[in-house]
């Protein structure tokens, strides 16, 4: 992505997304809200920080958003609902049993998403 920001006239709005899965179970019953909040910001922000150095290191502006819920439906939205013009989305850098999973989000990201996706290694 950081090669293709020479392609733009005016320097692109980048937008950073992960979204964390919901807690399963009655998680909620036994752990207050904000510690669950607590957690997924945690653990999104660790998702991130490859991408955030990268673009920190490139001086390339980006705003950062962390949310939950179903991967590809949350993208979709967060395309929609901020008229994003592309999506980018990673297929690499996760295990195994991560690779079969992100190939699905890929996949139903690419079926319900009406934004151009841009598939990276």
């Amino acid at each position: 992505m950081i090669e293709m920001m020479n392609w733009y006239k005016a320097a692109p709005k980048v937008h950073l997304l992960n979204v964390q899965f919901s807690l399963d179970g009655n998680v909620s019953l036994f752990i207050p809200q904000g510690d669950i909040e607590q957690y997924h910001r945690e653990e999104g922000m660790k998702c991130l920080q490859k991408a955030s150095q990268l673009l920190d290191q490139e001086q390339i502006a980006y705003s950062y958003h962390i949310t939950v819920g179903d991967p590809a439906e949350m993208i979709e939205q967060f395309a929609k609902d901020l008229s994003c013009d592309l999506i980018i989305i990673s297929a690499r850098g996760h295990g195994v049993i991560k690779n079969l999973l992100l190939g699905s989000v890929v996949s139903k990201v690419i079926q319900l998403s009406s934004t151009p996706v841009l598939l990276i290694k």
